[in-house]
């Protein structure tokens, strides 16, 4: 390994305010939902800290709301009373243990309301009575005295969080919250002393800064997250976000660059940008902004990896890089990367899946690579094996390669069995889909990972029950996967019908009119239709669902209903395919039950799902030797699913 430093830029300190960052690595203010209550708690703490302990230079907390009205989820932090002084505090000692700087991100999201604890619909207030379209709120234009009320609520916030030790305050104008409606001349229709001019729009934000400034002094880093475009028609743009930045300089310490607003589904891709996306890619609009700014920047938008942080750092685009995926996805990253051991990154592939994709649904985020993330109070330590064993794991595809990693890593003998010539499974096919190249990355990171633990791979091998009691084998954890399901349709023609998956790595497509039908809303089926659209066939995609890819995280899902769209692919919503004959495929209405029928068909592309490749008969050859089933051989799911599986049956052994 070489001796000279990799990333000698990316390992250079770097002061903001008053205060030196060890490295120019960020973890960036995100939503986790792991606190509860409104305050810092245990698994939060953990969280933070393990990110710390690798060499994280600056980590910034998740928002903190300021205000009573600025709950816009259930389970974000609140610094509106003092008693929230205690958890900030054990937060900044798990940094401090560490040699990492700790800041907080102060919120009020205004017309951004996405739910409220009771799950009745919230008050959401605002600079005027503009409507927002992404979760269909009107708010109420905010009086003076409330507005007074708020930015002294971001004092008093910013007074417990310095108390608590913490030693920098973003204060978040990005994404359309609350400081960017007062800005936005789209928004903001105000004839008082907040409107109108920019002098007055950016009124409020100004007021938030000096109040902050005025009780905190010159020790409290004061930095700003801002958008560089909103990408919508109706949003701000480079230019407002240059203006601002000009505006306020000399009372800032840094700010903080993203992309996008949670107002409109378009916009709101770019707060988790997707692996459509290139990586880096707002270098050059940072590059733009900055011209003639002498503020720190930070910079976020797909920083995955050490060396593209270094060259955007070279670059001049920005001053630090928030790499949040690439720190849940790996959170040893900074360790690792100084030590020049890169080929050791486990990457983010950017799928969005576990991370965004699990906060929307409520719970806490972790990745669909390590599923440690978010579950560090019960993965701390995965131990050491009391009794090692002798174990098998047949297949060799997501839940195999995790289970054979951790069971290795235990001080188990491991012997991963795979029955095709390389490993990976059916990643080797989704990767084949259209924009889901760097899915692929989900199986070089493992292969590295085996690559570095004592197991012993063997291909193109099929095993028996008996062989591997011949053997000595101890314990099997079965990892063979699933094969595509078909469902039962009555046949009163011809119509050539091919399942989907087959059609990933074809040298031929089928054309004319192909009716893909989509019972699972995942990416198969979206990703079947675009790759025939492109290919020049007529598409019609039919799902059993109430919209286009229902299963997939909403930024995924929305990036890809906007490529659909273009590509003209029609689609029909609310159906079950029953039956085909020489050119119709029918379908019920799965609400009304009523027949829908799509003519002319020269083709039907199927995309359900998958059975077990174990069936009962199957388990009950293993009587003898125990065996635990892992990933789609016990039940068709997602990667995240498989790699967890194959986690804790390690764990258990």
């Amino acid at each position: 390994m070489s001796t000279q430093p990799l990333f000698p830029t990316l390992f250079s300190p770097f002061k903001i305010g008053q205060h030196t960052i060890p490295n120019r690595i960020v973890l960036t203010g995100h939503d986790t939902c792991l606190p509860e209550d409104g305050v810092a708690n245990d698994a939060l703490v953990a969280y933070i800290e393990k990110r710390a302990r690798y060499g994280t230079g600056l980590i910034v907390l998740q928002v903190s709301g300021v205000h009573e009205t600025a709950r816009y989820t259930s389970h974000l932090l609140m610094a509106n009373q003092d008693g929230c002084i205690p958890g900030y505090r054990r937060l900044v000692e798990a940094c401090q243990r560490h040699g990492t700087v700790l800041f907080a991100q102060l919120l009020h999201p205004g017309r951004e309301i996405m739910e409220s604890a009771d799950g009745l619909k919230p008050v959401a207030y605002s600079a005027s009575n503009s409507p927002q379209e992404r979760f269909h709120v009107m708010p109420r234009a905010l009086n003076q005295s409330t507005i007074h009320d708020i930015v002294t609520s971001f004092g008093d916030a910013a007074m417990r969080m310095q108390q608590a030790g913490i030693q920098g305050i973003e204060i978040v104008a990005s994404h359309g919250y609350l400081p960017a409606q007062f800005l936005s001349s789209k928004v903001n229709h105000r004839s008082d002393k907040y409107g109108g001019s920019f002098a007055n729009r950016i009124r409020f934000l100004e007021e938030i800064i000096d109040e902050i400034r005025r009780r905190a002094g010159d020790e409290l880093a004061i930095g700003l997250r801002i958008s560089c475009d909103e990408r919508d028609e109706d949003g701000m743009g480079e230019e407002d976000a240059i203006e601002a930045l000009k505006y306020l300089e000399n009372k800032l310490d840094y700010a903080s660059v993203v992309a996008g607003t949670s107002a409109t589904l378009g916009g709101a891709i770019h707060i988790v940008p997707p692996m459509m996306y290139d990586n880096a890619y707002l270098k050059d609009e940072a590059l733009a902004l900055r011209a003639g700014l002498s503020l720190p920047l930070i910079l976020t938008g797909r920083i995955n990896q050490p060396h593209e942080a270094e060259e955007v750092l070279r670059s001049g685009a920005a001053d630090l890089c928030g790499m949040t995926r690439a720190l849940i996805c790996d959170p040893a990253m900074p360790s690792k990367a100084k030590n020049n051991d890169a080929d050791g990154i486990r990457a983010c592939i950017g799928c969005n899946q576990a991370c965004i994709g699990r906060f929307h649904r409520g719970l806490p985020i972790s990745c669909i690579q390590y599923p440690e993330s978010g579950r560090e109070l019960q993965y701390n330590d995965i131990g050491t094996a009391e009794h090692p064993r002798r174990v098998a794991v047949i297949g060799g595809g997501p839940a195999g390669m995790k289970a054979a990693v951790i069971a290795a890593a235990r001080g188990h003998k491991v012997t991963l069995f795979e029955a095709n010539s390389r490993l990976g499974g059916q990643v080797n096919l989704a990767q084949l889909l259209p924009h889901r190249a760097e899915f692929g990355g989900l199986i070089t990171n493992l292969q590295e990972e085996l690559k570095r633990s004592q197991v012993e791979v063997l291909t193109q091998q099929n095993v028996t029950p008996e062989k591997l009691l011949e053997e000595g084998y101890e314990q099997v954890l079965m990892a063979t996967g699933a094969k595509p399901y078909s469902p039962p349709l009555e046949r009163m023609g011809s119509l050539p019908v091919s399942q989907a998956i087959d059609l990933l790595g074809a040298t031929t497509l089928p054309g004319g009119h192909v009716v893909v039908y989509d019972s699972k809303g995942d990416w198969i089926g979206v990703g079947v239709a675009e790759m025939l659209a492109k290919s020049g066939a007529k598409v019609t995609l039919a799902v059993n669902g109430l919209h286009v890819g229902e299963s997939l995280q909403s930024y995924v899902r929305d990036h890809t209903a906007a490529r659909l769209h273009n590509l003209g692919i029609k689609i029909v919503t609310y159906a079950r395919a029953f039956g085909i004959d020489d050119d119709t495929v029918y379908f019920h209405h799965t609400a009304g039950g009523e027949p829908m029928i799509l003519d002319d068909v020269d083709h039907l592309v199927l995309s359900c799902g998958g059975i077990p490749n174990v069936s009962p008969e199957d388990e009950d050859r293993w009587l003898d030797l125990p065996v635990t089933l892992i990933g789609d051989c016990l039940a068709p799911r997602t990667a995240e699913e498989a790699v967890y599986d194959g986690l804790k049956s390690a764990i258990s052994i």
